[in-house]
């Protein structure tokens, strides 16, 4: 269904386009679209050597993901699918394999979506559950998971 390559610095426009695209609607609907901001933004956190290209298998580019460690933890960031590809099963692809890399390594995977958008209730729906808020972000984690269970109730 898709195949991750590795991001480099060149990427960096083509995925600016990609996050306008897939970012718009929800920032105007909290008034806060900017092109410069958004820009400014992804400019001070692409990590190129942490993200990956979800790429079709006729070679397309689909969308894009960002993780790597911060602060002891997986940080998700910069998860786009291609609006033309939402809906059809590919974001929970993707991001069934994440889980799956953040279990085998046993460590918990944060993050952070726009007020209003709909993203919160996909993570919902993946394992994650809301830890805070602020003006323009809801926060949240996921615990690592060993057989299907979170860790803390296999402890038990």
């Amino acid at each position: 269904m898709f195949t991750f390559e590795p991001a480099t610095v060149e990427d960096f426009d083509r995925l600016l386009q990609l996050r306008l695209r897939c970012m718009r609607e929800s920032l105007e609907r909290i008034g806060r679209f900017d092109e410069w901001r958004a820009y400014d933004r992804f400019r001070n956190s692409y990590r190129p050597h942490y993200t990956r290209l979800i790429m079709q298998p006729q070679g397309e580019l689909a969308g894009c993901v960002a993780m790597g460690p911060a602060d002891g933890d997986l940080r998700l960031e910069h998860f786009y699918i291609a609006p033309e590809q939402q809906g059809k099963g590919l974001g929970s692809a993707v991001l069934r394999q994440l889980l799956a890399e953040a279990d085998a390594a046993a460590l918990p995977i944060r993050l952070s979506v726009l007020q209003q958008s709909d993203a919160g209730r996909f993570y919902a729906r993946h394992g994650f559950m809301q830890t805070g808020e602020d003006e323009w972000d809801v926060y949240y984690v996921r615990a690592p998971q060993a057989g299907g269970q979170p860790m803390e109730k296999q402890l038990r």
